[in-house]
């Protein structure tokens, strides 16, 4: 069978090579899935790069998550051969791909593959974080990199839950898809950088002087920076990236005198610490979303395995709409 392999870390279209391997065997707990998509996220790429929290152990699959059709179970496993799941592990970009029982999400016929290859690291980590982030009603949330698939996702929570919210971009050419999932207000950092004054101050503007109770920060660097700077007093940063690859500067006095709060939220590390109701509602809650339609998680293009290069160098464009999606 086929499998996305790299035998080193660096630049992912360098160095991710299309593989003949063994066809791989399930064990104790385990399943084979035949993968029919598997997105192309972030932590993917930082993976290959060795600049994610979990290190691979070359040489190394890629791909976190997938969705497919179990193929073969191993001992303890109840659930049956033909059923299609999401599923995470390591190695989803292959033909089939090993992964522990408890790891999969059986899939509603209403759902489509596109959607259902993309409905654990985003949706999950979209749902855990705007309740981490416990803004009110009414309140204002502000998010970095808001034109990712993982910001759609946090605009169309909050404008269910009446969040307001503030979507930090550096091009306009989505501003108009965005406003139209709920977004209530785009800051172009690049522009409002280049007109010689802080973007916080239109922050500021935006929130009559209070700023923002929360700031999601994806972008690390000197957005962070100035994000920090957005809260209001008591406010909260929840941190899950670094695109950037530049850590933020953290003003202590904005920490000390506006009791500000600096997180970081890892979906890994979330999934352990709560209980198993905990994760089995969000589970629920996001399956409906997904499958009812009322969130999109739009497509901008997929690719076949020989293709990878192509694929992650698009996935890594700037100013994608949707999802980047392999399908074996």
């Amino acid at each position: 069978m086929k499998s996305i392999l790299f035998e080193q870390t660096g630049k992912p279209a360098d160095i991710l090579k299309n593989t003949d391997v063994p066809m791989p065997e399930p064990g104790p707990n385990e399943v084979r899935i035949k993968v029919l998509a598997a997105p192309i996220n972030p932590s993917d790429i930082m993976f290959v790069q060795n600049l994610y929290g979990i290190r691979p152990q070359l040489p190394s699959g890629a791909g976190f998550e997938g969705m497919g059709v179990i193929d073969a179970v191993g001992e303890g496993v109840s659930m049956k051969a033909g059923t299609r799941v999401s599923f995470t592990g390591v190695g989803t970009w292959a033909e089939y791909a090993i992964a522990h029982h408890r790891s999969l999400i059986p899939v509603p016929d209403a759902m489509s593959d596109d959607i259902a290859a993309q409905l654990f690291v985003n949706p999950f980590t979209a749902y855990a974080m705007v309740q981490d982030a416990n803004v009110p009603e009414g309140g204002w949330l502000m998010l970095t990199a808001a034109g990712s698939a993982f910001g759609k996702m946090v605009i169309q929570l909050c404008k269910m839950r009446g969040i307001k919210t503030i979507g930090t971009v550096r091009r306009d050419d989505l501003n108009d898809d965005l406003k139209a999932l709920g977004l209530t207000e785009v800051v172009n950092v690049e522009t409002e950088n280049l007109a010689g004054h802080a973007w916080s101050a239109r922050v500021k503007q935006i929130t009559d002087g209070v700023g923002v109770a929360c700031v999601l920060d994806a972008v690390g660097g000197q957005t962070a920076t100035e994000a920090l700077t957005c809260l209001a007093k008591g406010g909260t940063m929840l941190i899950y990236g670094l695109l950037s690859l530049q850590d933020p500067q953290i003003n202590a006095g904005l920490l000390i005198f506006r009791e500000l709060t600096v997180k970081g939220f890892w979906l890994t590390d979330w999934m352990r610490r709560v209980d198993n109701n905990t994760r089995q509602d969000v589970a629920k809650n996001v399956i409906g979303l997904l499958a009812s339609g009322t969130f999109q998680l739009p497509i901008e293009a997929s690719y076949s395995l020989d293709q990878i290069a192509e694929a992650v160098e698009h996935a890594d464009r700037p100013g994608r709409w949707g999802k980047i999606l392999i399908k074996p």
